[in-house]
């Protein structure tokens, strides 16, 4: 059975908050231990007001070229790295968020990096007009994390509303960029054209608030797809522009760019809850073989990987690959013209017994939610305390100790 990690829940007096001069010197040895590995300092072109652009320093060539550079590191220097990476509390995880992030955030950790991984709860209002459901999902986001591997005595699990000194580097942040700037990141711009309402001051606010996430603990590595390093370069300039104007307080950030490729669903398309074609963490084996079975394929009888053409046996395929550690193409030939019945009946079979470990550990967390919500609690008193350490200098830096 799995063997739960020790909490080490702080005494009351460790709940204080920490004096200015203490808060200083935690503030200088977190610095020091969370400098980043040979950085690479371009030049940044930010511009400023009219004519400001969005900062374009890490080209895709430039930042998988540096990303390299840092994995090859990690194993030989972890303690130089901070990650900082993180969910919005939108629903249950399913297979995508596990192959895409979250084994790899256990491989950091288990690597020595510091880990720290936030549960985004104020940003499920960026875009949405109710917090229905939140805290269930907040607890079984959890219950996930520690079924797949995360140790709370090794990684920060904390959330946005809890840490509050994190949410206060915005004012500072924000007066680092232009509300043309914002406008011009690709997420606000995507989110504008497909949302019905307004753009609110949180959707548009969106990438400082990821910022403020990211250095608030002097993150210097954070794990994005391409799509996302927009985010990278804004976070970059902000801790730059920072850096000049006031003192250097805060690290270059690096993206350590993902080499797993994206688990299409169950149909070929993107998995997603919504699409009905994804297998979350916490399905059972009775769910997971009811859900592959419901997947549509196509009428032929022969197995062949083409996502183009066959999407959605593709998608099957693609799923029990990554479970199995085989390729599409290899599984395809073995089952040949045994059909789609035979084929569902692999992938509910690969899927079950790589998942089956997790789903016992998972099944002993919810019989003991008031352990997972120490987890939660005691990572919100630490990440208040880095926090409080940060926006202390933050302060000091800016000539506002008083």
């Amino acid at each position: 059975r799995a063997r739960r990690a020790p909490i080490r829940l702080a005494n009351s007096a460790r709940r204080e908050t920490l004096p200015i001069p203490r808060a200083r010197a935690f503030a200088a040895q977190r610095a020091q231990r969370t400098r980043p590995h040979a950085p690479v300092h371009i030049k940044a072109r930010t511009g400023t007001c009219k004519g400001e652009t969005m900062p374009n320093e890490l080209s895709y060539d430039v930042s998988l070229k540096r990303s390299n550079e840092i994995r090859a590191d990690l194993p030989l220097h972890p303690e130089k790295y901070t990650m900082l990476t993180g969910d919005r509390p939108t629903g249950r995880l399913h297979l995508g968020h596990y192959f895409g992030t979250l084994k790899s955030r256990v491989e950091l950790q288990e690597l020595g990096v510091h880990t720290n991984v936030l549960i985004a709860d104020y940003q499920v209002i960026t875009d949405r007009d109710s917090t229905e459901n939140i805290q269930d999902n907040v607890y079984n986001m959890v219950i996930d994390y520690l079924a797949c591997g995360l140790d709370p005595d090794k990684t920060m699990i904390y959330t946005h509303s809890a840490v509050p000194a994190c949410n206060q580097l915005m004012l500072p942040f924000l007066s680092l960029v232009s509300e043309a700037l914002l406008q011009r990141n690709p997420t606000v711009k995507a989110e504008m054209e497909a949302s019905n309402h307004e753009l609110t001051g949180l959707l548009l606010t969106y990438p400082v608030h990821q910022a403020c996430d990211i250095l608030f603990c002097k993150g210097n590595v954070v794990p994005v797809g391409r799509d996302q390093l927009p985010h990278i370069e804004l976070t970059r300039t902000i801790a730059r522009k920072f850096n000049n104007r006031f003192g250097n307080v805060f690290p270059e950030v690096d993206a350590l760019l993902s080499d797993t490729p994206l688990l299409p669903g169950l149909d070929g398309r993107k998995m997603s809850k919504s699409y009905g074609n994804a297998i979350n963490i916490s399905m059972t084996a009775e769910e997971t073989a009811k859900r592959i079975k419901k997947s549509q394929t196509d009428g032929e009888r022969m197995i062949t990987f083409d996502p183009e053409a066959r999407p959605g046996v593709s998608g099957l395929l693609s799923t029990a690959a990554i479970c199995t550690g085989r390729s599409e193409v290899e599984i395809a030939e073995e089952i040949g013209m045994g059909g789609s019945g035979q084929l569902k009946k692999y992938v509910t079979e690969s899927v079950n017994e790589y998942f089956a470990p997790i789903r016992e550990r998972r099944a002993e967390l919810e019989r003991d939610l008031d352990y997972v919500k120490d987890v939660l609690h005691e990572g919100n008193r630490r990440a208040n305390e880095v926090a409080e350490a940060t926006l202390a200098e933050v302060r000091e830096a800016m000539g506002m100790v008083y």
